[in-house]
């Protein structure tokens, strides 16, 4: 049988490693807003890189992300993010 850490992608495990160290370095002061935070800091890069691998393709961008063109433009606006080429 497979143990639960065999499934687990690089991925993941980086972004384990990374908030079990981030948890660690804030010592006894209690985080506030982590999903909040992690949200902010992941999600405008996942979605700069998606757009230079779609060439600035949003319809193509936003079906790989899983998320509608609409979202994936009120995010752009958020970040400040514009692409180019």
């Amino acid at each position: 049988m497979a143990t639960k850490t065999e499934h687990v992608t690089p991925l993941r495990r980086q972004v384990q490693k990374t908030i079990r160290r981030y948890l660690k370095d804030m010592g006894s002061t209690e985080p506030e807003h982590v999903h909040r935070k992690l949200m902010t800091e992941i999600e405008p890069p996942l979605i700069e890189e998606v757009l230079n691998y779609t060439r600035g393709n949003q319809s193509r961008a936003a079906r790989i992300l899983g998320m509608t063109r609409n979202t994936l433009r009120t995010r752009l606006r958020r970040y400040g993010i514009s692409y180019r080429k």
